[in-house]
């Protein structure tokens, strides 16, 4: 038998059967005992009331026109006939009728009523114990089978499954009957939410700002219409609370990695700075001994310029790991800019003299407040890049230019152009690209350093 079936026999066959029983045996009843027809229909009245109790209008309509007719033939003139003589009689007659479909409706609309409020009450606690069970799992170790796992355990659900558009993976739990995976990946391609109430199929497409992230498929869930709309709500609260938790975990470990990188550099740094001192007093000790053949004074320039260029190095990496730990604090002193710009200039010219390094200024030169020793690493962070990225013979120049009360330095090369796909990596730290690799040596901490110092919110006030 039937569900359908089952539920019409239930509510309207046994009632109806019931109620015309029970005015039977009234009528038998209140017959024997000669009560008269006003006695009679607050009985049936009452009988009436009670039946419809459990029972549908139908069956209570039944039971009122039982009643009428037992009351028209045993209890009003001329009786045994259901023919009323008296107009009194069928104003009551019909004021009986009324009145118990009247009590009939509103006992099957507050029944009806209860029974909506208890459904409801079921479902919010069945919500309830889903946000519980959903923000009670670890976001760190939580997958999405897990979630699936206890979406199937709260709702009895024969399947779940969850679509994944940045993976493009279904995850499934349980035994679908309908293919739920295929039905889910489908709906989340095309767009569109899926209510099947003959296969009990709800999917739904969870949306971030607009754009679907994931798809959430359920088969089996009970009155999925009200139902699936919360549940998905819990679910994409659920799966952005463990993405956010995720983040913050990513990015504290992050961090924590950055600042013991910085103090690695540091400890390096300064590691290197005591016997790269050494080195050079002894190049220099060599040059003042005197009596040494030119191969051995070639040889003595070369520990020399070499030594320089790692404490230059070291000394930029302890830079570097100042800057990360926020340790610079800048002091803004009047720095005459030219000046410091045609040092570089000289200082690059000597160290390349393949390349044409000249400064070209526009516009009258000026004082500002800046930090002497940042303002010169960072400007020679970029001459160092435009120079060694340069063919040789070609021209570099920086440009210092004074115009609506701004100071602009430009460095200018003639090297190769920067490809698009890497120009958005240029300034991350260690950051080289495969042309930079493939021309020049070098650490990828240039440009980084000089974005640093640049986005410095005090350099220059």
């Amino acid at each position: 038998m039937s569900g359908a079936l089952i539920t019409t026999v239930r509510y309207s066959v046994v009632p109806a059967i019931r109620g015309c029983l029970l005015i039977a045996g009234l009528t038998v009843a209140s017959y024997r005992l000669h009560f008269n027809s006003a006695a009679a229909g607050f009985l049936f009245l009452i009988a009436i009331a009670l039946n419809c109790l459990d029972s549908g209008m139908v069956p209570a309509t039944i039971a009122s026109l039982m009643a009428v007719g037992c009351l028209d033939f045993f209890f009003v003139q001329p009786l045994f006939t259901f023919t009323v003589a008296d107009p009194v009689d069928v104003a009551a007659l019909a004021a009986f009728l009324t009145t118990s479909l009247v009590v009939t409706r509103l006992a099957s609309k507050a029944r009806k009523e209860a029974r909506t409020a208890e459904s409801e009450r079921a479902h919010l606690a069945r919500l309830y114990e889903l946000a519980q069970k959903l923000f009670a799992l670890d976001p760190l170790r939580a997958d999405s089978v897990r979630l699936l796992d206890v979406l199937r355990a709260v709702f009895g659900l024969r399947a779940a499954s969850l679509f994944d558009a940045d993976s493009a993976d279904v995850h499934v739990s349980g035994e679908s009957r309908t293919d739920l995976s295929a039905l889910t990946r489908d709906a989340h391609i095309m767009g569109r939410d899926i209510n099947d109430s003959n296969t009990q199929v709800a999917v739904r497409c969870i949306r971030a700002f607009g754009k679907p992230t994931c798809t959430l498929g359920l088969e089996g869930l009970e009155h999925q219409t009200v139902m699936a709309g919360p549940v998905v709500a819990l679910v994409a609260a659920a799966l952005e609370r463990a993405r956010a938790i995720r983040s913050a975990s990513d990015a504290a470990a992050e961090a924590r990695t950055e600042t013991l990188r910085a103090a690695i550099l540091d400890a390096l740094a300064h590691e290197f700075k005591t016997p790269l001192a050494t080195i050079l007093t002894a190049a220099g000790g060599l040059h003042a001994a005197g009596a040494l053949t030119p191969e051995q004074c070639e040889l003595a320039d070369l520990v020399e310029s070499e030594a320089t260029r790692l404490s230059d190095l070291s000394s930029r990496l302890l830079r570097l790991a100042r800057l990360d730990s926020q340790e610079v604090k800048p002091r803004l002193r009047p720095v005459n800019i030219q000046a410091g710009l045609d040092s570089l200039v000289d200082r690059y010219g000597h160290q390349h003299p393949d390349r044409q390094v000249t400064l070209v200024r526009k516009g009258d030169p000026a004082e500002i407040l800046a930090d002497a020793e940042l303002l010169e690493l960072a400007v020679s962070q970029l001459l160092d890049n435009a120079c060694r990225y340069s063919p040789p013979d070609s021209q570099v120049q920086v440009i210092l230019e004074f115009a609506l009360g701004m100071i602009i330095v430009i460095v200018w090369n003639s090297g190769p152009s920067i490809p698009r796909d890497e120009s958005r990596h240029i300034f991350e730290r260690f950051y080289r690209g495969a042309d930079g690799r493939r021309l020049a040596s070098g650490t990828g901490l240039g440009l980084y350093v000089a974005r640093k110092i640049a986005l410095a919110p005090i350099l220059f006030t």
